[in-house]
């Protein structure tokens, strides 16, 4: 065997194993590895490499929007998305390459160091955050910025081909001197699983219409308007799997509310994994939202945090709730605002692959992503992002600042109320039970037809018995 590639990174020999063709060389040990070159091509090189880097700060490169200490307690996103929930999950990764002598240090470079791979290293799991630069923090305290944050080499996330969100197991070594984070020496499990499993994507998947409806009832405890709000949402705009609801709140339209008495009916339901990312949210909202839902739910960007600090925490959230969906679970995530993501953006259109996720998919082992998204009408930005999502929706719920500022509660127009495909959904009784109480709605002005719902909610004791005096 040439010394040259004997004495090769592995890095170096998986890109020369990729040119020429070489078939799952991720799979490969690395005798067999460099045995499959020089098949293709006997006087294979591997490639010079550049000196290493230091361990780059957190916050290194333009846009890379990390800071190393993040703010309080669920200010910086300290809900997991969900983490508490966890299920097994399929990795989609390469291979993990040599595990007893090789190891990755916080400069990216395979060195071979067989003392200091005796320590085994202490054993941390948490969500990948991946920056701009390349490089990474393994999350260990929920999805923000923490001093315990483990770094991952940018070799490491190439090999194993890791993606941000995913959970990353593994053992890590303490800060050398001059270094601030601990490091991650090999990748256990990805996901749950080892290392070298084919990847799902979510954004591969067959999408197919919304069927498998979610149960949704007023969460214990909540109050008679909650309580109202829920079950209106159920009449007008049920909920199923993979669903795309777009809320289009005017400011003082009740839309916290809203989504507080949603949320915490969703974190009810066994079978789903909630995802409650906020943005630009006040100190007191913060504290209000973590007596209502889980605090490993949460992802908390709020309103000091800087506008790239803000993004990265939604790219985080995002990543999380979509590997989840692509190892078989059925996510929800509840996101506001989109308004308040392309203002940190810059651009409407960032919001598009975030609300357009949402889907229910038909292949086997793949779960679902149901997205529920709010828009906040604050003039020309509002219009900007609904032009940005128009026709993507499969559901609109508008709330009327009008209504609200007349006392009525929910200040849901029912009239504007839409829902697409809702026979994949409702029973056919149902539905046209359905139909015949938005028939005694669309004759009423908003006002009137939102007070007569909560009559009739008020006055019957659960949807099914509403319904069934209508048939």
């Amino acid at each position: 065997m040439p010394a040259q590639l004997e004495n090769a990174h592995l890095a170096d020999l998986h890109a020369l194993a990729a040119e020429l063709g070489v078939e799952r060389f991720r799979m490969l040990s690395r005798d067999e590895l460099t045995a499959a070159i020089l098949e293709r091509d006997p006087d294979a090189t591997a490639p010079e490499r550049e000196p290493a880097e230091a361990e780059p700060e957190e916050g290194d490169g333009a846009g890379d929007g990390t800071d190393a200490g993040g703010s309080g307690a669920n200010g910086s996103g300290s809900g997991s998305g969900g983490s508490g929930n966890r299920r097994g999950r399929r990795g989609g990764r390469g291979g993990r390459g040599r595990r007893t002598s090789e190891r990755e240090t916080d400069e990216g470079e395979d060195v071979e160091d067989e003392e200091e791979e005796q320590d085994a290293g202490e054993p941390v799991t948490g969500i990948l955050d991946i920056t701009p630069r390349g490089h990474g923090f393994i999350r260990v305290s929920g999805l923000g910025s923490d001093e315990d944050d483990v770094y991952v080499s940018p070799s490491q996330i190439r090999r194993c081909e890791m993606r941000r969100g995913d959970e990353v197991s593994g053992p890590a070594r303490k800060p050398r001197r001059g270094e601030r984070y601990p490091a991650l020496i090999h990748v256990d499990t990805i996901n749950g699983v080892e290392p070298g499993a084919e990847a799902k994507r979510l954004a591969d998947a067959t999408p197919v219409h919304p069927n498998r409806r979610i149960a949704l009832e007023p969460a214990e405890g909540a109050s008679e308007d909650e309580a109202v709000l829920v079950r209106s949402i159920d009449l007008l705009n049920p909920l199923a799997r993979g669903q795309r609801v777009l809320v289009e709140a005017a400011a003082g339209a009740g839309r916290t509310t809203l989504l507080r008495a949603l949320a915490a009916s969703l974190a009810a339901v066994e079978d789903l994994e909630l995802v409650v990312l906020l943005i630009d949210e006040r100190p007191e909202e913060v504290a209000e939202w973590s007596e209502r839902v889980p605090e490993d739910a949460l992802a908390i960007a709020t309103a000091e945090m800087r506008s790239g600090e803000q993004l990265r925490l939604v790219e985080l959230a995002f990543g999380r709730a979509s590997r989840r969906a692509e190892r078989g679970a059925d996510v929800v995530l509840l996101v506001d605002s989109l308004s308040r993501i392309a203002v940190a953006a810059d651009d409407p259109d960032r919001v598009k692959p975030i609300f357009g996720a949402g889907r229910e998919t038909e292949e086997e082992g793949m779960g679902s992503l149901t997205v529920v998204a709010t828009t906040i009408d604050e003039g020309e930005d509002e219009g900007d992002v609904l032009r940005a999502l128009d026709t993507t929706e499969s559901s609109r719920i508008v709330l009327d600042r009008a209504l609200a500022a007349a006392g009525v509660y929910p200040a849901i127009d029912a009239g504007a109320a839409r829902v697409a495909g809702e026979e994949h959904i409702r029973e056919e009784a149902e539905l046209a039970a359905v139909r015949a109480l938005r028939a005694q709605l669309d004759g009423l002005s908003a006002a009137e037809a939102a007070a007569r719902l909560r009559e009739r909610i008020i006055d019957s004791a659960d949807n099914a018995a509403l319904l069934a005096s209508l048939s």
